[in-house]
């Protein structure tokens, strides 16, 4: 009997209408496959179709809960791998657990290198995630990881906005840490870059120190990965304003929105914060705005099926 190595593309519950998204980019319909939960809560995943020999692939962000949803995924990649698919690649838009990256106090965990761990003991062949807090949790892994960047979504929709001009804007990196991150960005637009000084007298809580760069009559673009409690976005766009800065817009990769972090951007000098669907969310005030990485995942998924090169894609 003849077989095919076919592609398939499946999905948890986190994150479901992206996994929509990204089939729809590929032209395939999504795999036929349930995660429920047993009485106890126990989680029972059913897959209703063949995957023997198959590249599977699974979209499910590690985004809260973060627990339940990770659980899921290690369940999944278990399931996929004794029913003898062939590779399963899991696609992380969101990997939870990334800022605990390093030992920032004795005795502390490094739980990112735990998940990587736990995901590579489960079965997973290959990792396929967006705008990892830091890069070196690639280092994590025994396997293939292919992270991508953010950075050509945010750039397209400032290119296509008709009063868009690169020497009236600046991007900000709201850390040193983030200074690459944001480089690139600018490059891209063509604009100038500045930097954020700041300290962390306590967890979740930053204080701005210095602004080193002009922005003086300028308007900004706060560039972040991650929007968690929004307090270091919230308080960088007011020492920004303080500086001279006129418009100020901010971009985020993951947009976790912990506690009252809606309420405080509502409150805040931004005028409009952009953030992409890596992680899902029912409802989300007027002043922020979605723009969906499934193209790009869904790109990212061909090149890594037809064994062609993905960091072409950022060339």
């Amino acid at each position: 009997m003849p077989t095919s190595n076919e592609l398939k593309l499946f999905a948890g519950n986190s994150n479901k209408p992206l996994a929509n998204r990204i089939s729809e980019h590929i032209g395939i319909q999504l795999g036929d496959c349930e995660v429920s939960r047993f009485s106890d809560g126990e989680v029972n995943v059913r897959i209703n179709e063949t995957v023997r020999g198959h590249d599977v692939f699974i979209v499910q962000s590690t985004s809260p809960p973060v627990n339940e949803n990770l659980v899921e995924l290690l369940i999944m990649i278990d399931a996929f791998k004794r029913a003898s698919a062939h590779t399963v690649a899991v696609v992380i838009p969101y990997y939870g657990y990334a800022r605990q990256d390093r030992k920032a106090r004795g005795r502390d965990p490094i739980s990112a290198k735990l998940v990587a761990n736990l995901l590579t003991v489960a079965g997973a062949s290959r990792i396929l995630t967006v705008d990892l807090h830091a890069e070196q949790i690639q280092g994590f892994f025994d396997i293939p990881v292919d992270n991508l960047w953010s950075f050509p979504i945010f750039t397209n929709h400032f290119k296509n906005m008709d009063d868009f001009d690169p020497e009236e804007w600046v991007v900000v990196s709201p850390d040193v840490g983030g200074v690459r991150r944001a480089r690139q960005f600018a490059e891209r637009l063509s604009t100038a870059l500045a930097i954020l000084d700041k300290r962390r007298p306590k967890i979740n809580i930053a204080e701005v120190v210095n602004v080193i760069g002009d922005v003086k009559d300028k308007n900004v673009i706060l560039y972040d990965d991650i929007v968690d409690t929004a307090r270091s976005l919230v308080e960088a766009a007011r020492a920004l304003k303080e500086q001279g800065a006129q418009k100020i817009v901010a971009c985020a990769t993951h947009g976790v929105f912990s506690g009252e972090a809606l309420k405080r951007i509502e409150d805040s000098p931004i005028e409009k914060l952009y953030v992409t669907d890596t992680i899902h969310h029912e409802f989300l005030p007027e002043k922020v705005e979605v723009l969906s990485v499934a193209e790009l995942l869904g790109e990212a998924i061909l090149r890594i099926r037809k064994n062609l090169s993905v960091s072409i894609m950022f060339r």
